[in-house]
């Protein structure tokens, strides 16, 4: 069997790195498709570096796009290297264009495909994302959702049952291989001059970030939270949302320190170890629930509710006063929680999977 990996994001590879981690142990025919969604150092090579994973085989050098463009032009770009290569199955994780791109030319050449971290919904079809996930399940050959909730979404939108396997999030996967490395590699907190505990904050989303007013609010909840607590506010600045508060002539509040975007592993030593954590990231929501983090998620809606089921997880939207109440009370409760999403065997049941139904006939 022969496998492609096509991967394009830093969450991408964070949560394929198991998987690739798998692949080699095994031995297994498999080569890794980039396509440079995200391109830049501090946000894509770091990742492989740190991670000690091998290169990537093909890069497609897509780079920053409108969405239909983006999304076309890693089609055009990936269909030949797929006719080349011939994989048995194209595996992909997630919900960026890479995904929906890599799905959508795989299917039409009649490759299998598979998807990581199927079934998630937030039911808002504002979001690209959404769009993304739900073409890809329902064009995937094999659907791998990390929990029972997300199965049976998709029971319910009609894909076959025979198709469907829960196997948890491969993110659980990557925090337990990669925590120790994290800690062996030197505090970041102290490298940053933080004392003490401190609250973490993360925001790239299009509609938090590109709407002007959208973005005002946001950065007066990030004042007002810097403003009720004695802790040190740590924001870590996506280069999206520092470009567009730039291109708005806005600015951070001065109480906040503003840090360049971190490689995963000091990042993942400050979510660890932070006090609480605000994101508008499914995947933060994620790392936060796991490592017992309280979170604050600023949208709407989340496609993770089962980290709000626990009490990991609150959605708060841009709602300052809801953020101020939320976070006062996670500040006080010593409230644990299980982890639902799996037990780090993700990468290993999917592998397994497909090396006993994925073979073509």
């Amino acid at each position: 069997m022969k496998i492609a990996l096509v991967l394009g994001t830093r969450p991408e590879i964070i949560k394929m790195c198991p998987v690739i981690r798998e692949c080699e142990k095994r031995k297994l025919d498999y080569f890794i498709v980039h396509s440079g969604q995200h391109y830049s150092y501090e946000m894509d090579k770091i990742f492989f570096e740190e991670l000690k994973l091998p290169e990537p085989k093909y890069n497609l050098e897509i780079g920053s796009a409108p969405h239909g463009n983006q999304t076309g032009n890693i089609m055009i770009k990936l269909e030949p290297i797929l006719e080349k290569e011939k994989p048995d199955i194209m595996l992909a994780q997630g919900d960026t264009n890479t995904v929906l791109a890599a799905a959508l030319a795989s299917a039409k050449l009649g490759i299998k495909v598979g998807h990581i971290e199927a079934g998630l919904r937030s039911y808002d079809r504002t979001m690209p994302e959404e769009t993304n996930r739900v073409v890809t399940d329902h064009i995937s050959d094999f659907l791998f959702p990390p929990t029972e909730k997300s199965r049976e979404i998709l029971i319910k939108e009609g894909i076959d049952k025979e198709k469907i396997f829960v196997v948890g999030n491969t993110v659980v996967d990557a925090l337990k291989q990669n925590i120790k490395i994290a800690d062996k590699k030197g505090d970041i907190r102290k490298k940053l001059g933080i004392k003490g505990d401190y609250i973490l904050i993360t925001a790239h989303r299009a509609s938090n970030v590109d709407i002007n007013e959208n973005l005002s609010r946001l950065l007066d909840l990030v004042d007002k939270i810097s403003r009720k607590f004695d802790y040190a506010v740590v924001w870590p600045v996506h280069p999206r949302t520092m470009k567009k508060i730039s291109e708005h002539e806005l600015e951070i509040p001065k109480k906040v320190m503003k840090i360049a975007p971190l490689g995963y592993l000091d990042f993942l030593q400050l979510e660890k170890n932070a006090r609480l954590i605000l994101t508008d990231s499914g995947g933060i929501q994620e790392e936060a629930c796991i490592l017992g983090v309280p979170c604050l998620t600023l949208r709407e809606n989340t496609e993770r509710p089962e980290s709000v089921e626990v009490g990991a997880n609150k959605i708060i939207g841009l709602d300052a006063n809801k953020a101020l109440i939320e976070s006062e009370k996670f500040m006080k409760s010593k409230k644990k929680w299980k982890n639902p999403f799996g037990d780090g065997d993700s990468a290993e049941k999917i592998i397994e999977i497909l090396v006993k139904h994925g073979k073509r006939k």
